[in-house]
């Protein structure tokens, strides 16, 4: 039984983020192994979850051989030279853990990526420094109903271990317990009244590498850690937002995603939208949304839309001023319906169902990347603010990650339809 599906997002969508149209709910080079746009969590055939039991102070004999043990997980706390606190985890049978991160490394369950808006390949990505962490998170999910799933900052490494260096944020708690903060750290959000149509956004919260909940720091990876929330909790519900400072994940459940629409029914959209035959009111042809599976150049019958009217045109040549002829995309164009000027770019449909809030038909488009979908799915996203970089946030489209603008961040389609 599957306790959830991550979707590699920006954003949003992961959901490893997706980067642009050409990514519209998959990776550059497909889904490979462990690095894919979504990822399933399933019950394991064998428990692997740990949780904490002794602790070790110093340089102590015990403390080295909980180290140097690779068949013993273990949390190392060094607070000086001289003093090194090493917290031992034994096995658990009532969960199981799954990790994620940058690494490629075996304990490495699902592998992601930095997400970079517009990027046109792997290479891109590959070519601007990673800020997310090797081993960034792991999540700890009941085997037994609900099925609760925790989420902690860092994962253990090859030889089981995780390491707090003397740079790192770390403390005692008031129990006496250690706890702390990876470099860039794991930011989690809630959203208010589930994932629906009626969500809002919530508080991005950070999380500790013992799953305490605390306010964020001044900036990403500073030494001073925020204040603690006792009243949240680590718990992921449908629709949470996990970032790992360079992705961001959409954590989706069973229960959630049986509420939302299917690629089947996405597909049923995209057919009744071209079964309408909306034209182009100035050449007059029908446009035609090209399949889900065509997501790289625009074609023949591809649908326009100038962002600031929300008119849906074909391509065309009309206010092509001398200037803007260079490029076809993203340039300033005056409408022909209204004279207002601005973008016209392609519009493209959503094809990652799980960032849906509903099932409505695709009537909006984000602004300035041109996917489509419903209106409260726009209307959600675009109140999401995602953080970017390291201490700043901003709307995105989930389908590209691309940030968005105008006043609201989408706009309302406007087709022509048929003359005959």
């Amino acid at each position: 039984m599957p306790y959830c599906f991550m979707h590699a997002c920006v954003c949003l969508c992961l959901c490893v983020c997706v980067c642009s149209c050409r990514y519209n709910g998959s990776l550059p080079n497909g889904d490979r192994g462990r690095r894919k746009s979504r990822f399933a969590l399933c019950k394991r055939p064998k428990a692997n979850g740990v949780k904490p039991s002794t602790v070790h102070v110093a340089c102590s004999p015990q403390a080295a051989k909980a180290i140097s043990n690779k068949d013993q997980h273990s949390i190392s706390y060094t607070l000086s030279r001289a003093q090194t606190v090493v917290v031992e985890y034994t096995h658990d049978s009532n969960t199981d853990m799954f990790q994620i991160g940058r690494s490629t490394e075996s304990p490495i369950d699902f592998v992601v990526t930095d997400t970079v808006a517009g990027s046109q390949s792997n290479a891109d990505t590959q070519s601007v420094q990673s800020t997310i962490s090797r081993f960034a998170c792991r999540i700890i999910c009941q085997r037994t109903p609900p099925y609760t799933a925790r989420i902690y900052a860092a994962g253990f490494d090859s030889s089981k271990s995780i390491f707090l260096g003397e740079k790192a944020a770390k403390w005692k708690t008031s129990d006496g317990q250690m706890d702390g903060l990876t470099t860039n750290g794991v930011l989690v959000m809630h959203p208010r009244n589930g994932f629906s149509q009626d969500s809002k956004p919530g508080v991005w919260r950070e999380i500790s590498v013992c799953g305490n909940v605390f306010t964020l720091r001044e900036t990403r990876s500073a030494q001073q850690r925020g204040k603690m929330v006792e009243t949240e909790t680590q718990e992921l519900v449908d629709g949470s937002l996990i970032d790992l400072c360079g992705a961001t994940l959409l954590w989706r459940t069973a229960e959630g995603l049986a509420r939302t629409p299917t690629l089947k029914h996405l597909e049923a959209l995209r057919q009744e939208i071209n079964a309408a035959r909306p034209q182009c009111p100035v050449g007059f042809n029908t446009l035609a949304f090209p399949s889900m599976r065509r997501k790289d150049t625009p074609d023949e019958k591809q649908p326009w839309v100038y962002l600031q009217c929300g008119h849906v045109h074909g391509y065309h040549n009309w206010g092509n001023h001398r200037e803007e002829r260079e490029g076809r995309e993203g340039r300033l164009r005056e409408c022909p319906m209204c004279r207002t000027k601005g973008p016209y770019v392609p519009l493209w449909l959503g094809c990652e169902a799980g960032f849906y809030v509903d099932a409505a038909p695709p009537t909006h488009a984000f602004n300035p990347c041109g996917h489509v979908c419903s209106e409260k799915t726009a209307a959600f996203w675009s109140q999401i603010p995602l953080p970017h970089g390291t201490h700043t946030f901003h709307a995105a489209c989930p389908f590209c990650a691309h940030q968005l603008s105008g006043e609201q961040g989408y706009i309302r389609l406007i087709f022509q339809g048929p003359l005959d």
